[in-house]
């Protein structure tokens, strides 16, 4: 008996067999359950499966992947620098950002509305969108505000209606400064903390609510409104490479968000020594007819109140209450009850303008315009907010200062692309070497992996060349080795580039051979049956980071490639040749150098 392979799928782990035993044929199906790549032999005696571990082919990252969470060193520095995001924040957006709350008479008018006069706290009070339908609606209420972003603060001192003998706004860390300080210890009635405690890391939480519980009276409330878990804000999260811990995410911007969840809330605060009176999940669509798109933003409403030993919790402030062991059983099933239900429609939700084209994927703020001068143009470049670069793995999103000094450098000297075809690798976002080559090169391809990138390069071009150049500089993705996207460029230069140019495009180890591999079979070596005259070149301009100049020129040779000139900034070595320093020979050029660590290495095909 014996066994013929009649075919194979290594991705299905499945052997279709044909058995020839006395004659007969028959076909039989094996299925190999581990997931190692195996091979079969065939004997006589029967089938035998040898494991042979094979390694797949690694798919080149050039960008770290998704998912990997925030670094220890950024987590340090959200946590050490959340103060200046926070001022970042309400400098940029300063009152505009958030609604007025004019929702809470709605949600908590039977706390606010009692006889006599009232303290109230507002911790976290941003701009004074819940400080000013308070004292409009309650003339009977003090709100003392407290915000430790000192320039939230100033924003809520310089409004119309602040007066002093009505609110007291101050400045204030709750994880690290004592509100007593500022606050008569038991002198308030009643804590506002609407969308603020997600802003403090988890593990300063529980020191928040017992600096509040110093000021906050004995059966004093503290009403709350935060994110839930499933909030359509904490799912854009996912597949990102911000998240600091569980339910635990940085924003681009740098400010810090948490998704509670009803049980992690009345453990955080019944440890802390305060009853829950209401928690409720709240759920709110939230439509962009125009775009057909649907937000599911969720929320958590609570009250707690503070302990005070065995005495009955019910005093003049608070609604009428149930017995302690049926207030429990309403909880629960409430809970359980809101985590079904859809709030109806007019249930106010905080969120502005600005917030809702965030969560759309469309924040205006994402985005700033930076000016590059030139001796005879200026390029007007959309590219990546300095704010939320830090958060941003794709550097095709910033603007290098290597592709700044080349740009310049071709500006001076288009004799370097006159009358050629031009390839960029790595253009990013800006295409500024591309967009000053178009004005002289016969065409220029302009290419990144990143579609992002690319997408906003095709603004930038159109907002930045004349009509008549449009047509010389096209733009195409490029995975360095990739052979279908090699075969694409190629064809659109007929065969070959006379010269490639990479401005900061070294950085990674793992991408240089694949960089030299894709050079070497778009740069031109021949036309027709005739070499060419003047030898094409790949000029690459940089700062040596991670990877040195002897793995470039090791790499580079590998694939045929001889430096023929180098250039470094201050630099007193001789040069290889004099290519490039004919390129400076302008002393206004030196002078607009922008980085002392900037070199240049020039290529030619051996």
């Amino acid at each position: 008996m014996g066994f013929i392979v009649i075919s194979e799928s290594l991705h299905l782990k499945n052997f279709v067999l044909l058995q020839i035993s006395q004659g007969r044929r028959r076909t039989r199906a094996f299925t190999v359950d581990e997931p190692q790549i195996r091979r079969v032999v065939i004997m006589s005696s029967g089938l035998k499966i040898i494991e042979e571990q094979q390694k797949p082919i690694q798919k080149l990252q050039i960008y770290p992947t998704a998912n990997a969470g925030v670094s220890p060193f950024w987590r340090e520095k959200y946590e050490r620098d959340a103060k200046k995001y926070w001022d970042i924040f309400y400098k940029h957006h300063g009152d505009r950002f958030f609604k007025d709350r004019h929702y809470l008479d709605k949600e908590w008018n039977s706390y606010f509305s009692v006889s006599g006069k009232s303290v109230i706290l507002e911790v976290g009070c941003g701009a004074g969108n819940t400080i000013f339908p308070l004292i409009a609606t309650y003339p009977d209420i003090f709100v003392y505000a407290c915000d430790f972003s000192p320039r939230a603060v100033e924003l809520v001192k310089a409004h119309d209606e602040y007066t002093e003998t009505r609110v007291c706004a101050f400045a204030c860390d709750l994880t690290g400064d004592c509100l007593d300080k500022h606050i008569s210890p038991s002198s308030v009635d009643i804590v506002t903390m609407i969308f603020v405690l997600s802003a403090v890391s988890p593990e300063k939480m529980a020191s928040v609510l017992q600096n509040i519980k110093k000021v906050l009276k004995p059966n004093g409330c503290i009403l709350f409104r935060d994110y839930a878990v499933g909030d359509l804000a904490q799912e854009r999260f996912s597949g990102k490479d911000q998240k600091i811990s569980e339910n635990f995410y940085v924003r681009g911007d740098g400010t810090r968000a948490f998704y509670f969840s009803n049980e992690f809330l009345e453990t955080l605060f019944s440890e802390q020594g305060f009853e829950v009176e209401e928690l409720d999940v709240c759920c709110k669509q939230v439509e962009n007819r125009s775009r057909e798109l649907v937000m599911n933003r969720r929320w958590v409403q609570a009250t707690f109140r503070r302990s005070h030993g065995n005495q009955n919790p019910c005093d003049s402030l608070s609604p009428a209450k149930l017995d302690k062991s049926e207030q429990q059983d309403s909880i629960q099933s409430k809970s359980e009850e809101q985590e079904r239900k859809e709030i109806i429609d007019n249930t106010d939700i905080d969120i502005s303008d600005g917030l809702a084209m965030e969560m759309f994927g469309a924040s205006p703020s994402s985005h700033e315009m930076t000016v590059v001068k030139l001796r005879d143009s200026d390029f007007k470049i959309k590219l990546l907010s300095k704010e939320y670069q830090h958060t941003c793995k794709s550097t095709g999103l910033m603007l290098w200062e290597s592709a700044r000094l080349m740009a310049s450098v071709l500006d001076r000297n288009p004799n370097i692309v006159s009358g050629k075809r031009v390839l960029e690798l790595g253009c990013g976002c800006t295409g500024i070497c591309s967009m000053v080559a178009a004005r002289s090169a016969n065409l220029v391809v302009a290419t990144d992996a990143d579609t992002k990138a690319l997408t906003l390069l095709t603004e930038n071009i159109t907002m930045n060349l004349q009509s008549s150049l449009l047509g010389k500089l096209k733009t195409g993705v490029l995975e360095w080795g990739n052979k279908e996207h090699i075969e694409c460029i190629k064809g659109l230069a007929c065969e070959g580039f006379e010269v490639i140019i990479g401005t900061d495009v070294t950085y990674v180890a793992e991408a240089i051979i694949p960089l030299f591999e894709t050079a070497k079979e778009l740069i031109l070596r021949k036309m027709g049956d005739l070499e060419v005259q003047e030898k094409p070149a790949l000029i690459l301009c940089h700062v040596f980071r991670r990877v040195d100049e002897p793995s470039l020129l090791s790499a580079a040779s590998k694939f045929g490639f001889k430096l023929a000139d180098r250039w470094a900034a201050n630099s007193k070595e001789s040069p290889i040749g004099n290519i490039i320093d004919s390129w400076f020979s302008e002393k206004d050029l030196v002078a607009e150098i922008p980085s002392s660590a900037l070199h240049i290495l020039y290529f030619q095909m051996e």
